[in-house]
């Protein structure tokens, strides 16, 4: 197995990594809305939605994959009412269209309205 680390993406902000390689597979961690130039996270679940794909596509390019080699994703949202604003901007990102879990959560981390995790093929 094998760390993924990139600095194009945040870092982890617990004890744990941005994803892993193992076989021929990748898993990212959840990826925040957050801009890992800055920290910072925007207003707005269209904004927060792009950054969390980005991140995600940051980690996938970091171990060799990318958006069209994914899986399986899992999707968190703060409000179910932002579905389709999410919906949006996640299928410009995921074009194949893989798999997906998305639901809503109590609260997310920094106070999110998003995360996502992926699963791919290197």
């Amino acid at each position: 197995m094998k760390i993924i680390a990139t600095n194009n993406a945040p870092g982890a902000i617990g004890p744990y990594s941005q994803g892993y390689e193992t076989g021929s597979f990748v898993f990212t961690s959840g990826q925040l809305p957050v801009d890992p130039a800055t920290g910072n996270m925007p207003e707005g679940i269209a904004a927060q939605a792009e950054w969390s794909c980005k991140n995600v596509g940051a980690i996938l390019e970091a171990a060799g994959s990318g958006f069209d080699k994914v899986i399986k994703t899992t999707c968190f949202l703060a409000d179910m009412g932002d579905f389709a604003a999410f919906n949006e901007v996640y299928a410009k990102f995921f074009t194949s269209k893989p798999a997906r879990s998305c639901v809503a959560v109590k609260d997310l981390p920094k106070g999110a309205l998003c995360e996502i995790e992926a699963i791919a093929e290197k």
